[in-house]
């Protein structure tokens, strides 16, 4: 059995009739983020890949800058947590460890900065793309998404170049599939400029800013965009395309960089 799902009871009523069914359910874990020796966060997730979650996370949020401020990983399965040590952590620890907000994303999803604190620069590339390419990419990684097809219980996010698919992630929160990506990107000094990025969820305001943060200069989605998303989009230099789907998109940033 995929520890990722768990068959539950249920009762299917479908035409007119009840049946008594097995229905996979997917897992939603607690997984506790360890600063060096400090609590971080608890985060709701699925439970694989959490060295990467843990890593883009501390990397979004600004706690650490580079591979080699990291020292150690350790993940505990037995208690579901993952230990980051650092050897410089400087101050942005002390600064944001109790300025928690509540954010759009799935599970009451948890970020350490205010909007206007997200200092990003401007994303620069040379990427262009047609667009029936990021469609067929889209095709694929909704192919890829074989635990979204077992339950229907969960988002996915993908890193791609302009020929295939790199890396793809699901997880119950789509701020979490993003975390992942970004962590592998840190941790295996991964470039970004020349990448697409494609994700099931809505771009809200802080998946905008993680994609930034990253380097990314495009986002490419199934679902919608937020206006706020849209306005650090154009001031970042994020391409954002959305409603990625039935051979059609919406492009709503930086569109030069998607040729019809």
């Amino acid at each position: 059995m995929d520890s990722r799902y768990k068959l539950v009871q249920a009762w299917r009523i479908k035409d007119g009739t009840r049946d008594l069914i097995n229905d996979p359910v997917t897992c939603e874990n607690p997984l506790t983020i360890y600063f060096n020796d400090r609590e971080l966060v608890t985060l709701l997730c699925t439970l694989e890949h959490v060295d990467e979650l843990a890593v883009g996370f501390l990397y979004s949020e600004g706690f650490i800058k580079s591979r080699d401020d990291i020292q150690e990983i350790k993940i505990e399965t037995r208690v579901n947590s993952v230990r980051v040590v650092v050897r410089n952590p400087g101050v942005i620890a002390e600064q944001t460890f109790l300025k928690r907000y509540i954010t759009t994303g799935c599970g009451k999803g948890t970020t350490f900065y205010h909007l206007s604190d997200a200092v990003c620069r401007p994303v620069e590339s040379n990427l262009r793309i047609e667009s029936s390419r990021l469609l067929d990419l889209m095709t694929q990684a909704q192919r890829r998404s074989e635990l979204f097809k077992t339950t229907g219980g969960v988002h996915s996010s993908a890193l791609c170049t302009g020929t295939g698919i790199v890396f793809f992630r699901e997880d119950i929160g789509r701020h979490n599939t993003i975390d992942k990506l970004a962590g592998r990107c840190f941790l295996d000094g991964i470039g970004t400029s020349d990448k697409v990025l494609l994700t099931t969820g809505r771009i809200s305001s802080e998946v905008l800013v993680k994609i930034a943060k990253m380097g990314v200069p495009l986002i490419a989605s199934r679902s919608a965009p937020t206006d706020l998303a849209l306005s650090l989009a154009g001031e970042l230099g994020v391409t954002v395309a959305a409603f990625v789907r039935n051979q059609r998109m919406n492009v709503y940033t930086h569109p030069e960089r998607i040729n019809p």
